[in-house]
């Protein structure tokens, strides 16, 4: 996300200039290790006046220091995708693409929709088709010929036999769904889950929530190795959201093996934590691993209360996806 306090957090006086690089230099090294790594980008590339909530719009730099971290694809169809109305849409698909980042889930017309969706990426011989939808849009709505993709269970059948056509080896949803701030996937979660699954689709990754949503598998048939993992909310990657189980979230990672076809052979997730340490009396924001190693600990000089707030996060989301494993 981007709320005000981490467009400050990125300005440098010294160099009059926007640096994002700080907030994600502690997890770059893990983000880099990715074959492909995956980001919600829940704010706009809109330009100036640079604002946080209610209408987010980021410094470009934000793009760069994403880029520099390790992500790869971007998905954006979530419910700040129109905050800057036609312009911000536009801007964040051309600065991102600028910067190399693959962007999904927003478009500038239907012909851009029909040319670059559903998103096709392979990577070590594994063809991927990645999905993404959301629930909504705040209110706003999209000026034509942009297009945002809404939760349509008739449009997303549609994709998914699109994306069939390209005989794809495994496909993931990403979903912006569920309510904000609850510690459980609701009904209509499961229901969409359900039907993905039913439909086709290999995984789903879930965001919207601000919190840490437990984790599921979801089984087809009567195969008990054709499942597929279900993550319903990773909570906040990072905000300037600071109460009791919005100040972090995880990373989820899945592995895939490709043999007759591909399946997941391992996932897990790390929890990290959002510290905001005060130098050179600015407030800075950094992304941390919730679970930091002594050593991790020492660089990091974690006061004694971002000791507890880091703790506690991380015993919250311990025992809400005490099924799945975690990465150390």
């Amino acid at each position: 996300m981007g709320h005000d306090a981490q467009i400050n957090a990125a300005y440098y006086n010294d160099s009059g200039a926007y640096d994002y690089s700080f907030c994600f230099s502690s997890l770059k090294p893990y983000i880099q290790k990715a074959d492909i790594a995956i980001g919600n980008l829940e704010v706009t590339l809109g330009g100036e006046p640079y604002t946080g909530y209610p209408q987010f719009s980021s410094p470009d730099e934000l793009a760069v220091a994403l880029r520099e971290a390790g992500f790869d694809i971007l998905i954006n169809a979530n419910n700040h995708a129109l905050d800057r109305g036609k312009e911000g849409l536009e801007r964040t698909i051309e600065v991102t693409g600028r910067e190399g980042l693959i962007l999904t889930g927003s478009f500038e017309s239907g012909e851009d929709r029909e040319t670059r969706y559903p998103l096709i990426v392979e990577k070590n011989n594994i063809l991927l088709a990645i999905l993404n939808y959301t629930y909504g849009t705040n209110g706003l709505i999209s000026s034509p010929p942009n297009i945002v993709n809404y939760i349509d269970t008739l449009l997303i059948r549609n994709d998914i036999q699109k994306a069939r056509k390209a005989n794809p080896d495994f496909i993931i949803a990403c979903m912006h769904w569920g309510n904000e701030y609850e510690l459980e996937g609701n009904k209509v979660q499961k229901s969409v889950a359900r039907f993905l699954a039913n439909e086709g689709v290999d995984a789903i990754i879930g965001s919207h929530p601000h919190v840490v949503q437990p984790f599921e598998i979801l089984y087809n048939g009567a195969d008990s190795t054709d499942f597929l993992p279900v993550v319903y909310s990773l909570g906040n990657f990072v905000s300037n959201q600071r109460e009791r189980y919005r100040n972090g979230g995880i990373i989820f990672t899945l592995e895939l093996t490709k043999t007759e076809k591909t399946i997941p052979t391992g996932f897990s997730y790390k929890p990290v934590w959002v510290q905001k340490p005060v130098i050179n009396e600015i407030p800075r924001l950094r992304i941390i691993p919730a679970n930091p190693t002594d050593k991790e600990s020492e660089q990091l000089k974690l006061t004694d209360e971002e000791l507890l707030k880091l703790e506690e996060f991380y015993d919250d989301t311990s025992k809400r996806l005490k099924n799945i494993p975690e990465d150390r």
